[in-house]
Parts: structure tokens; C-alpha cells; sequence
């Protein structure tokens, strides 16, 4: 039976992200524990803003993900119940690593609430 993924990975059509997943994928995008989702774009190439979520964190870059992992991990856990997803948001990313990942992945294991990482545009 194929397990569920635990974190929706939103990232702009066309970015430099988008082409990395598709080439490189980081581990826990191949193996199908990451979800990625392509999204649609404004003019200027950044992710349009989300239908729903509760915006929990915003972060520069994808190594604040890393550096500041405890952060990740307390809001995802401290954001209580409720039906919206939980998102975290980051500014501005050329590509996605394997370290950087792993904090808002092993968090969104700990929650019932669906976890979305969005990042808005080309780092």
C-alpha cells in the first residue's frame, strides 16, 4: 500500500525549484514522501497567493528551514486543531536540499492538520 504524503510542496511553474525537482529531486521528493504541486504564476514569476492555509512561519530562504529547525518544529506542533492547512512560507529559493526539507517534514508527521512548504519565487 503506497503511504500518503506528509508535506505539500508548492513551488512556482517554470522556477528554478520546479526544474530541480523535476532533474534532482531531493530523497523524500523521489520517494514520494513530499507531494510537490506546480502552481500558477503572476507576471513577475511568483507563486500566486493560496485559495486557504494558516500562514505559521515565513522565511527568507530555504537555509533558514535548516538553521532554524526548532522554529519549524514549535509552530507546526503549537498551531493547534483545525480544518485549514498549516503553511510555511519561503521568500525566495534556487533550489531545495535534502537538510532543508527534513525539519518541516519530520514536524508535519506530528500534526493531523495537512502541512504546506510554498516558496513564492527564484531565489
Amino acid at each position: 500500500m503506497a503511504r500518503e504524503p506528509s508535506l505539500i510542496l508548492q513551488v512556482p511553474r517554470n522556477s528554478e525549484v520546479d526544474r530541480q525537482l523535476r532533474e534532482q529531486p531531493p530523497a523524500a521528493v523521489a520517494g514520494g514522501e513530499i507531494l510537490v504541486e506546480i502552481g500558477a504564476t503572476d507576471d513577475e514569476g511568483n507563486l500566486e497567493p493560496p485559495l486557504g492555509g494558516e500562514v505559521v512561519l515565513s522565511l527568507p530562504s530555504p537555509e533558514a528551514l535548516a538553521r532554524q529547525a526548532d522554529d519549524v518544529r514549535r509552530v507546526i506542533a503549537q498551531a493547534g486543531t483545525g480544518d485549514e492547512p498549516l503553511v510555511v512560507v519561503v521568500e525566495a529559493a534556487e533550489e531545495l536540499r535534502d537538510e532543508e526539507l527534513a525539519p518541516v517534514l519530520e514536524a508535519a508527521g506530528h500534526t493531523a492538520r495537512p502541512v504546506i512548504l510554498r516558496v513564492i519565487r527564484n531565489g
